[in-house]
């Protein structure tokens, strides 16, 4: 199992507009999937993915479709923000957190 975090760009379609929409975000690999977390569910890429959950993603040089939605499992939330953060306080912050399934 590899663990990892890294810069990746998350690219949703608009939820009220269609239009393509691209982030830059901290991700984490774990168990083959990636993950991105907010504090709150007050962001645009995080609205657009639940209702459009089809997106792509490039790191390292790649693109690839993917899959996404919440985890709704207390404790990989946890194990994801534990490997995203250092710093103790923001590793134990309650997060959403987004699971992307890609190819």
């Amino acid at each position: 199992m590899i663990e990892m975090k890294f810069k990746a760009v998350l690219e949703t379609k608009g939820r009220d507009t269609g239009q393509t929409h691209r982030v830059w975000l901290l991700a984490v690999k774990y168990n083959d999937k990636l993950y991105f977390s907010r504090r709150n569910t007050n962001s645009d890429w995080l609205k657009n993915a639940q209702k459009n959950p089809d997106v792509r993603i490039e790191f390292d040089g790649q693109s690839f479709a993917g899959r996404a939605s919440l985890v709704s499992d207390d404790s990989l939330c946890k194990k994801i923000s534990q490997l995203k953060y250092d710093d103790e306080k923001r590793a134990n912050e309650p997060r959403v957190v987004l699971e992307v399934d890609y190819n």
